[in-house]
């Protein structure tokens, strides 16, 4: 059974920083990149950051300089730390798993709520 669980969301105000963490299935996050996603309301999910098993990342413009994400392979976790935080950020925020093996399919947490606001 594959599980993607997230945590770290949140309210913050802007300028402030949270930092996001998934949890995934050793079985899955070993072949996997993993990456950020976050849907605001009315907009189509996109993705935030990315992130390879060699640690190759990449970034949405509107993020660059002000998050990172990172992989701990050897505790399966990914986090996003996400810092200068400003209202446009307010979203759902979804950690998934998009497997290099081909037949398998990609994999989605639950998502977690990060609200910027003063």
């Amino acid at each position: 059974q594959v599980q993607l669980v997230e945590s770290g969301g949140g309210l913050v105000q802007p300028g402030g920083s949270l930092r996001l963490s998934c949890a995934a299935s050793r079985n899955i996050f070993s072949i996997s990149h993993m990456g950020w996603y976050r849907q605001a309301p009315g907009k189509q999910r996109e993705l935030v950051a990315a992130i390879t098993g060699g640690g190759t990342t990449k970034y949405a413009d509107s993020v660059k300089g002000r998050f990172t994400i990172s992989r701990d392979n050897a505790q399966n976790m990914v986090y996003l730390q996400m810092n200068s935080l400003k209202p446009e950020d307010t979203a759902v925020y979804y950690c998934n798993a998009d497997p290099i093996i081909d037949g398998y399919p990609e994999y989605w947490g639950q998502g977690t709520q990060v609200t910027v606001s003063s």
